[in-house]
């Protein structure tokens, strides 16, 4: 049998205040979840699980360290520096 561990990362406190700073020009609040570091036990295969945060009926992935963010999927990657704009509808 496969056992994985699940531990939670938590979210950077520079990361989490971009995030709520983008949201008080649009008049929203985020509902942000940490992330997760998931372990293959017995392996050396892990996992990062990414921050979320729903915004206006969005998902937006997030990644400490990282200075992009991505909406939907890790297929779509964009600046942190334009979260506002996206945020926004632009």
């Amino acid at each position: 049998m496969i056992y994985t561990v699940k531990r939670e990362i938590a979210i950077s406190k520079e990361l989490h205040s971009k995030i709520e700073w983008a949201c008080t020009f649009s008049n929203c609040e985020p509902k942000i979840k940490n992330g997760n570091l998931r372990m293959v036990e017995k392996t050396n295969l892990a996992y990062v699980e990414p921050h979320t945060a729903v915004i206006k009926d969005k998902i937006y992935l997030f990644f400490n360290e990282h200075e992009y963010f991505y909406i939907g999927n890790l297929a779509n990657k964009y600046p942190l520096s334009k979260l506002r704009d996206f945020i926004n509808g632009n």
